[in-house]
């Protein structure tokens, strides 16, 4: 069992990381910093949003219009802390 928990907290912390690359290459990508037209650059961007939206699109839904501001990067980090966090806390100690 504990493996099956370390293996669940691996995947939330790649899965933590590959939102905070996504938000960081759409940042580089809006303000022009990395060629879009570049092939290495374009599968980058596709492979991190094809990764990271199914997750951000229901909590983007939810969110009210900030005006060009996304914070559902930060939204979904947070729920990913928690889920860690409560599983840490509170299932791997009742199942240990």
């Amino acid at each position: 069992m504990l493996a099956l928990i370390q293996t669940i907290i691996m995947a939330l912390d790649i899965y933590w990381w590959l939102i905070i690359g996504s938000a960081v290459f759409s940042w580089l990508y809006a303000f022009n910093v990395v060629n879009p037209r570049n092939q290495f650059v374009g599968s980058v961007g596709n492979f991190l949003f094809r990764v990271t939206e199914p997750a951000l699109r229901p909590i983007r839904n939810l969110l009210p219009d900030l005006g060009g501001i996304d914070i559902s990067p930060i939204i979904l980090l947070l729920i990913l802390f928690f889920v860690r966090q409560f599983i840490l806390t509170t299932i791997a100690p009742a199942l240990l």
